[in-house]
């Protein structure tokens, strides 16, 4: 009697262990689906990002936290690494301090870096900003319009390298450290 209890108790931990591994693959599928199919029923392909690739860089004007106009364009003649993340996305935050130094590095040089949150209210970034301070711009896409429908953004985060002639060079998916020095190499070679 009591091996048959362990037996179910154990068919139960096992079945349990498979259904949390289940869900936790789809999460980052489900928060894919949660974030475009609120703005769109059409979210942009996965393959779509790639025809950017050796294209100029969709030029955009959105706000900064503070909710001053920002251009793509005003940064004409300069190296921009344009990162596309939300509150919501762990990878997004973590790769956030290194982000950091790598503008701190760099920011005499002719590069800069611009982080678009893909957050639906401004008041999400600005409080994670207000929290862990970072010295780069920082601008809002509340409705997608860059980062879905520009820039072809399917997942988080999502950056871009652009040359000084406003050419994308590179696209980085997911969490990056950005002092690699493979990642360096790649940026000092445009400065």
């Amino acid at each position: 009697m009591q091996k048959l209890s362990d037996r179910q108790a154990n068919g139960a931990r096992r079945k349990a262990k498979r259904f949390l591994k289940i869900a936790f693959c789809l999460l980052p599928f489900a928060l894919y689906l949660l974030l475009f199919s609120a703005v769109s029923a059409q979210p942009p392909s996965p393959f779509a990002v790639d025809k950017l690739s050796g294209q100029k860089a969709p030029d955009f004007t959105l706000k900064d936290i503070n909710g001053n106009p920002v251009s793509l364009s005003s940064f004409k003649g300069k190296v921009v690494l344009l990162n596309f993340w939300a509150t919501w996305c762990p990878p997004c935050k973590a790769e956030m301090p290194s982000m950091n130094r790598l503008q701190e590095k760099f920011k005499n040089r002719g590069f800069v870096i611009i982080a678009v949150s893909t957050d639906g209210r401004i008041d999400e970034p600005k409080d994670f900003i207000t929290k862990n301070p970072v010295s780069f711009i920082v601008l809002h896409d509340s409705k997608l319009k860059v980062s879905r429908n520009l820039y072809k953004v399917f997942m988080m985060p999502t950056t871009f390298l652009i040359d000084k002639r406003g050419i994308i060079v590179e696209k980085y998916f997911g969490e990056q450290d950005w002092m690699e020095p493979e990642i360096i190499k790649e940026i000092e070679a445009l400065l």
